[in-house]
């Protein structure tokens, strides 16, 4: 299959399709990250001001039910992190470009951070609830699984030398391990397990207070934007490794130097 490549200027495209381009994407990434990178912060201020200091304590759990602020936006991202992987890993396999499978690689490692986060916070919001740190709980489980397929995911994109079976491989673990994102989504509802169902539907009203919810979807839009900005940040550097031997790479090298 023909490889996708609008490296030339006098080829470039009238449309946004031309980003698609890694020589096109790049610069863009540098000028959009710290402006995502800005929201992230301030919105982080906010979550975290409206959680633990405006949202009330919980008639049930106390004080110790505030990991949610933090534990739900990162449970989020892991999962969607993952579909959006497994996104650009189909874009890349069908298109065949390269900065598909780039924009891939660079989102990895901030969803198995979110993950880890995740497992973490709700061991620490387990003791408590449930008595201890783990269970063999169904999402618990699968939610663990799901960080060992972005462990394997990193690490098979980084043992094969060769960029383009590199790029496939992964691309099947992506896609392969997307099946497991609605098994951790649908868990509670599938098998009798500890943990509780969501506590925002797009079905049905959310159970529980309004400051609580805006702390937590703050808190989630603030994952959003670092992950964006992370993702952006990272691939940068992912381009100027991938597309070393162009012209324009040896450029971008020379005038960074200049401004050094």
């Amino acid at each position: 299959m023909r490889e996708i490549s609008i490296d030339s200027p006098r080829n470039e495209p009238k449309s946004w399709l031309r980003f698609a381009a890694p020589q096109m994407f790049y610069p863009l990434a540098g000028r959009l990250a710290p402006w995502f990178a800005a929201v992230a912060a301030v919105l982080t201020v906010v979550g975290l001001w409206l959680g633990f200091f405006v949202a009330p304590t919980d008639a049930t759990q106390g004080e110790v039910y505030r990991v949610i602020f933090i534990h739900v936006p990162a449970a989020w991202m892991s999962m969607f992190i993952y579909l959006v992987m497994a996104f650009w890993s189909a874009v890349g396999l069908v298109m065949n470009t390269r900065l598909s499978f780039l924009m891939a690689r660079a989102l990895a490692p901030t969803g198995a951070m979110f993950c880890f986060v995740a497992l973490w916070t709700g061991a620490l919001w387990g003791k408590p609830t449930w008595g201890a740190y783990w269970v063999w709980d169904a999402r618990l489980t699968s939610q663990l699984l799901l960080l060992f397929l972005y462990f394997g995911f990193m690490a098979l994109t980084s043992a094969i030398e060769d960029p383009r079976r590199a790029d496939r491989a992964g691309a099947i673990i992506a896609l392969v391990g997307a099946i497991n994102v609605p098994i951790i989504y649908f868990s509670v509802k599938w098998w009798n397990t500890l943990h509780q169902g969501a506590s925002v539907s797009l079905t049905k009203a959310p159970s529980m207070a309004t400051t609580m919810l805006l702390g937590m979807l703050v808190m989630a839009l603030a994952a959003w934007a670092y992950s964006i900005a992370v993702a952006l940040w990272r691939v940068r550097p992912l381009i100027l490794e991938r597309e070393r031997h162009t012209d324009w790479v040896a450029a971008e090298l020379t005038a960074q130097e200049g401004r050094v």
